[in-house]
């Protein structure tokens, strides 16, 4: 036995589990029970109902569970003859954890975010005691959620980062950087326990360092998401949490899987949200039925509170009428400065792809594909049904440059030129550029309109007062009729983007 001021735990305990029909509610079953194992020189703990449909559960000492099977089976051998008794059998390698709380369920739920179910429980309401029986290799992590959520132990938050480029670095040095500040304040130990890209999944149980590059580099590169699974399995990490900072088509298939192995997710990639819709409401039903929570304030706006205001909004009844904005990032940049410098359109383009703005395939950002993912996401927060083949997209590249591999598109960039210097010169005095995202229509029915689009607007107007390559986005309500919600800001950006997905793993905590 063990004791840690009200925690009492005692290991080396076995259950005894007695299933049938129609004998629940009997006078003398209990009685029988309690006979036949006290004869056999039984230790009993606990007897409960509660434990398993349709039978009765006893606690006793796991080196008597076979001798309390053996002593039951005889008592009711005319019982499993007929059927009524359909088994009985133990269940060995468990644990006791005693406590005393005014707030079971709170730690309750903890429990069950974390995968754990106990086998037994027994609660005594007057005096706030209760008892759970735990496998025995759960022990560690249940002990540690109770000491956390009675003693106001630092909570360990256990991360699996996935994509390690210029946001996942990004992020992980950020981690390591306030990891001192937010255990001192927060009582947060963010521990991060693999870092994984496309190719590689390295582990350390212990959390990585300042050398996590070092580790990262020289690790297996055998493991895989199984590997992962188990891992987390045989050392009982508790709080989980996947970070994506990828922007794979493929890994988001995982989602749901993490979610069963009891991660909460945190994900800069757009790519899931912007799925069939039935596989975006599945997996919100997996995220319901276990508890878990998947948040993404990043896929739309990098680090600016945009999704939870318009979360927050819908949630409150506000009727949402249109939302309007500059989504990206490099095109901000690119037309903020084409509009107003006496420059050609490709030599704009290669300034933003030198700055580091766009993709390393500037077609990625002039298809309009990144900015129609950002927009479907945000109709889909106000429970729109739309799917992204219904999203009317202007790509910006000509048909004859859409096929040909990277380098030669980058060398005939300046094809584009004419046209879009006709484009420019061809507007109202006083108007600039700037490429849009529109959701509009009769927001209250099943889909909306989405448009994706360059559009011509007067130079005084927000859009068109917007610099370098910040995003905008004006929401319209009903209540707020012509003036809309202006967020604005730094819209895309490495660090950004990771401060704003260490935003969304706090939150979680």
């Amino acid at each position: 036995m063990e004791e840690n001021n009200v925690i009492t735990i005692y290991k080396n305990k076995a259950i005894v589990n007695f299933e049938g029909r129609d004998f629940l509610g009997q006078i003398g079953i209990d009685s029988r029970i309690f006979n036949a194992l006290q004869g056999a020189g039984v230790s009993v703990g606990v007897i409960s109902q509660q434990a398993i449909e349709n039978g009765i559960s006893v606690l006793v000492d796991e080196y008597q569970a076979e001798t309390a099977v053996e002593s039951l089976r005889k008592e009711f051998e005319k019982e499993l003859k007929s059927g009524i008794v359909s088994q009985i059998y133990s269940i060995d390698n468990l644990a006791v954890i005693g406590l005393v709380t005014d707030n079971f369920q709170k730690i309750l739920s903890e429990l069950q975010k974390n995968k754990i179910f106990p086998l037994l429980l027994n609660q005594v309401a007057s005096a706030g005691r209760v008892n759970l029986v735990v496998s025995d290799n759960q022990l560690d992590k249940v002990k540690n959620i109770v000491e956390t959520e009675i003693f106001g132990k630092v909570k360990t938050v256990h991360l699996v980062l996935v994509g390690h480029g210029n946001v996942g670095s990004t992020l992980i040095e950020q981690i390591l950087d306030s990891s001192y500040d937010i255990q001192n304040r927060k009582r947060i130990n963010l521990k991060i326990i693999a870092i994984a890209n496309s190719k590689n999944i390295v582990f350390n149980k212990g959390g990585f360092g300042s050398d996590w590059r070092q580790k990262v580099l020289f690790g297996s590169s055998e493991n895989t998401l199984q590997d992962l699974f188990q891992f987390v399995k045989e050392n009982q990490f508790e709080n989980l949490v996947l970070v994506d900072n990828t922007a794979s088509k493929d890994f988001v298939k995982n989602y749901p899987t993490f979610v069963e192995n009891g991660f909460d997710i945190v994900s800069s990639n757009k790519i899931f949200n912007t799925l069939p819709i039935q596989e975006y409401r599945n997996l919100r039903k997996t995220l319901d039925k276990n508890k878990k929570r998947y948040l993404y304030e990043t896929n739309v706006g990098a680090g600016l509170p945009l999704i939870d205001t318009i979360k927050l909004l819908h949630l409150s009844g506000e009727n949402i009428t249109r939302i309007k904005g500059v989504f990206s990032g490099s095109l901000s940049y690119i037309f903020n400065n084409f509009s107003v410098r006496d420059e050609k359109f490709s030599t704009i383009v290669k300034e933003a792809m030198d700055k580091g703005f766009t993709e390393p395939d500037p077609r990625e950002d002039l298809s309009g594909n990144d900015v129609a993912r950002k927009l479907l996401i945000l109709a889909r927060e106000l429970d729109l049904i739309n799917e992204f083949s219904d999203i009317n997209i202007q790509n910006l590249i000509p048909e004859n440059l859409g096929g040909i591999a990277k380098d030669e598109f980058i060398s005939r960039l300046e094809e584009l030129d004419a046209e879009y210097q006709f484009i420019k010169e061809s507007q109202e005095p006083n108007h600039v550029l700037r490429y849009v995202g529109d959701l509009h229509g009769d927001l209250s029915q099943d889909k909306g309109i989405l448009d994706v689009k360059l559009v011509s607007v007067p130079a005084s107007s927000a859009l068109g007062q917007l610099k370098g390559s910040d995003s905008i986005f004006e929401i319209y309500t009903e209540s707020y009729g012509e003036n809309p919600i202006v967020i604005m800001g730094a819209g895309a950006g490495a660090k950004v983007t990771a401060r704003g997905v260490f935003g969304d793993i706090l939150r979680l905590c």
